[in-house]
């Protein structure tokens, strides 16, 4: 039993450091990659763990923080002939010129060379990944890029799956593999970094796809239009 007891207290003890060294390696514009994996007109009919409305906002925020920043973007479909459908067309509108990879049939990504080329053609290693279904579609591609190499970040509220207990399992096996849970905003603020940078882009960004943060927004240009009324 000591030995038992010493075992799994050497096993933990390094298993935290292990951790803790890796534990935030945060995302760096110059190696981050956006990938959208069949955010589909039928699959979108699929998420019910979001409010639909709310769902596709979160989608729209992250796709507008990718070209807000200027990040290498790339669009994936699974066979969109069929009743999964065509690609969100606000997504290909934001993004004429990415690459597009409309996978004849395979369900996870990863398996058709084409994607994986146009992934590795980025020359990024930090893959921020989002789609529907979270369960098949981007946890299957998160873990293979995973063991591919990549750092791989996946936005949890710009994927969209069946029911919180289906999404819930799937954050789980995830981040059993290794994968970073994030949401679009954290994405955004971490790649923005500072402030000062460009107070007013990131502000816009913001407020465009988050009430609170327009509320925000509204309240300080009321007390900067007080400011320079009392001055005058």
């Amino acid at each position: 039993m000591r030995f038992s007891i010493t075992t799994a207290l050497v096993g933990a003890a390094t298993l935290i450091s292990a951790v803790s060294a890796d534990f935030y390696n945060r995302l760096n514009l110059n190696d981050t990659a956006f990938l959208f994996v069949d955010h589909q007109t039928g699959l979108l009919n699929l998420v019910q763990d979001y409010n639909p409305d709310t769902y596709l906002n979160n989608v729209m925020g992250l796709a507008e923080s990718a070209k807000y920043f200027g990040a290498a973007t790339i669009l994936t479909t699974s066979r969109e002939d069929g009743p999964n459908g065509v690609l969100l067309p606000e997504l290909k509108k934001l993004f004429p010129d990415a690459p597009y990879i409309a996978r004849p049939g395979q369900i996870n990504a990863w398996d058709d060379p084409d994607f994986v080329k146009a992934v590795k053609k980025t020359g990024k290693k930090q893959l921020v990944i989002s789609g529907i279904v979270t369960d098949v579609c981007v946890t299957f591609v998160a873990l293979s890029a995973k063991k591919a190499g990549y750092e791989v970040f996946v936005v949890t509220d710009a994927s969209g799956t069946f029911s919180e207990a289906v999404r819930d399992a799937s954050w789980l096996r995830m981040q059993a593999g290794g994968i970073q849970l994030t949401n679009w905003f954290a994405v955004a603020c971490e790649l923005g970094r500072d402030w000062r940078k460009d107070i007013t882009g990131m502000a816009a960004l913001f407020a465009k796809r988050l009430p609170a943060y327009a509320h925000i927004m509204d309240s300080f240009a009321g007390a900067q239009a007080a400011a320079l009324a009392a001055k005058n």
